[in-house]
């Protein structure tokens, strides 16, 4: 038997975190103002310091009726008080499957800098007024993009999606507008929980989840790491 590689097995992959950590008393009032503070913090160090690329790239948890899972790395576009939001194809499996089961889990995996989002809630539509108002803001080739690719349905071969995107590109040359794919908009997922985690060293995380009273408020309670 081999020595085991420190670099390649995952076994004995080890990074001890020593990033300060987060007390209860210097949380906001609210999650999303809380977000709004760590996601600041996130892009500022990717922009100046190289750390976190793409800070609003977030892990999308679904399920189907049956409870059958899947994840993938969707960009966020937008949050407030109210939730955050994606864009999406609403034929796509993420889309199908949250018109089968609303719930759904974010992760903003921000691992150069010790910490991580996990958000639990229930998405719905946003308003066709402003899919457009964002859609307007797209590069013209991502407006095409978003017509050329029927979104996890099989294709038969990268040529055929290169041809339709043409196709497009021919019809709606740069500078014409491109209308607003009426299968094309965006999911609001509206938090139940927000739980923020701040690496620590030990393994000995610092875990505080925000989660949402029957008065509409917010409580917040510190869990083992």
């Amino acid at each position: 038997m081999t020595d085991r590689d420190p670099v390649l097995d995952p076994a004995l992959m080890r990074k001890q975190y020593r990033a300060e950590g987060i007390d209860e008393t210097e949380l906001a009032d609210h999650p999303m103002e809380q977000f709004a503070r760590w996601f600041a913090q996130a892009a500022v160090q990717g922009v100046v310091q190289g750390a976190v690329y793409e800070p609003n790239a977030m892990v999308v948890s679904t399920a189907d009726a049956e409870g059958r899972p899947s994840s993938r790395t969707v960009l966020l576009k937008q949050y407030d008080e109210r939730g955050f939001v994606f864009f999406t194809n609403y034929e796509s499996r993420k889309a199908r499957e949250l018109a089968e089961n609303p719930y759904v889990s974010l992760l903003f995996p921000w691992h150069p800098v010790a910490r991580q989002v996990v958000v639990s809630g229930t998405a719905r539509r946003t308003g066709r007024d402003e899919t457009a108002a964002y859609f307007r803001t797209r590069p013209h080739g991502s407006q095409l993009g978003a017509w050329a690719s029927a979104q996890s349905a099989v294709v038969s071969s990268r040529a055929e999606l290169d041809a339709s995107y043409a196709e497009l590109a021919a019809r709606y040359p740069e500078g014409e507008q491109v209308p607003v794919p009426p299968n094309w908009g965006g999911f609001r997922v509206a938090p139940r929980a927000v739980e923020f985690w701040q690496g620590r060293d030990n393994r000995l995380h610092d875990r505080l989840r925000y989660v949402v009273r029957e008065d509409g408020g917010w409580r917040v309670e510190r869990l083992s790491p």
